[in-house]
């Protein structure tokens, strides 16, 4: 599966069009390396991605065209969810 539609799909992120900008700003990597919206994602993989002052990183556990949403977190395990403090102090 194209990894903006899985992002979509799992709800980790709302709309594909904003999956494939930021996968495409190279925000996202896939086992440790750079991901395009197009790269495709696999049952196992480690997808790391970057909003902002936060760092998601999940465990592809399932693959679905289509969930509910109540199933999708079903689709993924958060392995870590760090965030930067911002320099405005």
């Amino acid at each position: 599966m194209r990894l903006d539609k899985f992002l979509k799909v799992s709800r980790i992120i709302k709309r594909r069009s904003v999956a494939k900008e930021i996968a495409d700003k190279d925000r996202i990597q896939i086992n440790g390396k750079t991901a395009k919206s197009s790269s495709s994602v696999a049952v196992e993989d480690e997808l790391t991605i970057q909003f902002g002052n936060k760092t998601l990183k999940v465990r592809v556990d399932n693959i679905k065209d289509t969930t509910k949403k109540d199933e999708a977190k079903d689709l993924y395990t958060v392995l870590e969810e760090t965030y930067k403090e911002s320099d405005n102090n």
